[in-house]
């Protein structure tokens, strides 16, 4: 869309927030008539809408659910339920409702940089920063955009010109984005989760599956992740978009995978059905656990797509540091490995992070929100050396373990003071022999105990250096 086009438009902005801000603010400066309604009024909100409202942004606060008269078009927060009664009048007014996400891909150049996109119920994040290093040394101007890093309307409309964007895509940001077209997307795997926000699990694999829609070079898929293949199958691609699996097993045609401690493409490759090109090592991956060699390959997978040579891949994979609180390796005491995985807030990326180590003591617990525990315990009992349990939901856990880990010692933390971390990491020593993973990945949420899973993990590596200093 030209900037004409919004020249005296009536938008309404829903939600005052990350997203909901600088959309207003865009909006406001290609001359559309801009009005923001929000849910909340308290004091963060009414400074926020006296800012908007300096600038001549219409805030409306107290009431997210009423359409204003004249609305052409909406513009959300990702975050907010599709069932929302404004939404609803939308709909029954015939305006459209868009995300940001959408309107930055509406307010894209011609000459703007494509996307690589990636989303997944966990590894989002990391295989997007993954992929915007192995760009970086490819030697192309790219960022790591969406739901991490730089925003996507600054990237779009910023002075800076990119070759390409690595773009991380919740669910959420999909929903609202029905015009979307990568130039190659990867889904990395798909468990159940925001369910309540999307009503079903078919529902929200579908706004997964939307990341797909258009893409013209590669639809970049998990071998061990069927569904995501499926969500291949289901879209609608430019012809000639090939279908590319990774594994992390020996690869097939048309897939990147590991062979003898090798990542390989058979995929962007002259001959893929007797040739393969050795991308990088198994050691090149920080930290090489089983899910995070998945991370590389997917995120290998779009690179190659986009022409990256294989040297790339291996240099921007040895550059990349992965984020704090990511199976972060604390410190090693008494021969006790001590792991930080706070991000591991569902049971799907606990999963992955038990089956990197073994034996574990492993800590968990906090707000499960509506997860259950059995398949996760069933799969990991045999590395569980013992368990440490803290938090809001630990009980749902505690009970999954007597029905499929009888045996494992389990300690129940019944507290929620400033000191009940350091309390679960002695426990956890207590229970750990030499050799051992000490693991903290809750499988829950945090917000029981802690601001958000970066307090805990600080929470857990703070208790883990003050045993070191005791044993120094």
């Amino acid at each position: 869309m030209s900037t004409r086009d919004w020249q005296g438009k009536h938008v309404t902005v829903a939600g005052l927030g990350v997203s909901g801000i600088p959309a207003a603010r865009v909006l406001h400066g290609l001359g559309a008539v801009v009005t923001v309604v929000n849910d909340g009024d308290d004091e963060r909100a009414r400074a926020q809408a006296a800012e908007l409202e300096a600038e001549g942004i219409t805030v409306r606060l107290g009431d997210g659910d009423t359409l204003p008269a004249g609305t052409e078009l909406v513009v959300t927060a990702p975050g907010w339920k599709p069932g929302k009664p404004l939404f609803a009048a939308a709909a029954e007014a015939g305006v459209a409702v868009w995300g940001d996400v959408e309107l930055a891909w509406r307010l894209r150049g011609p000459d703007s940089a494509p996307w690589l996109a990636v989303t997944g119920t966990n590894g989002k994040t990391t295989t997007v920063r993954m992929l915007a290093s192995i760009l970086e040394a490819a030697g192309l101007r790219t960022a790591a955009v969406g739901n991490i890093g730089v925003s996507l309307l600054d990237a779009v409309l910023g002075e800076e010109k990119y070759d390409v964007l690595a773009v991380e895509l919740s669910s959420y940001q999909l929903h609202w984005a029905p015009s979307l077209r990568a130039h190659s997307a990867a889904v990395l795997n798909l468990a159940p989760d925001h369910l309540d926000w999307h009503g079903s699990m078919e529902a929200y694999a579908a706004d997964k599956g939307r990341i797909y829609e258009g893409n013209t070079v590669a639809c970049v898929y998990n071998t061990a992740d069927p569904a995501t293949e499926g969500l291949v199958r289901e879209a609608d691609v430019v012809e000639g978009c090939r279908a590319i699996g990774f594994t992390l097993g020996a690869p097939g045609p048309s897939q990147l995978g590991v062979v003898d401690g090798i990542l390989v493409d058979r995929a962007f490759v002259e001959n893929r059905q007797k040739q393969a090109q050795e991308l990088a090592e198994v050691s090149d991956v920080n930290p090489p656990a089983p899910h995070n060699i998945a991370n590389a390959l997917a995120a290998a997978a779009l690179a190659r797509a986009f022409g990256v040579a294989p040297t790339a891949v291996r240099d921007g994979l040895r550059a990349f540091r992965p984020d704090p609180h990511r199976i972060e390796h604390v410190a090693d005491i008494a021969g006790i490995s001590y792991v930080d995985d706070s991000k591991a807030t569902n049971t799907h990326a606990t999963e992955a992070s038990l089956a990197a180590y073994d034996p574990i003591v492993w800590i968990a617990g906090g707000l499960a929100k509506g997860a259950t525990f059995d398949e996760l315990v069933r799969t990991s009992a045999q590395r569980l050396r013992g368990v440490v349990l803290m938090g809001a939901d630990r009980a749902l856990i505690a009970e999954a373990l007597a029905r499929h880990a009888p045996e494992v010692p389990v300690v129940d933390l019944d507290r929620t003071d400033t000191g009940a971390m350091a309390a679960a990491v002695r426990e956890a020593a207590g229970l750990a022999r030499p050799g051992d993973t000490v693991l903290l990945a809750p499988a829950c949420a945090s917000m029981d105990m802690f601001a958000n899973y970066n307090k805990r993990g600080e929470a857990f590596a703070d208790a883990v250096r003050a045993l070191a200093a005791e044993h120094a």
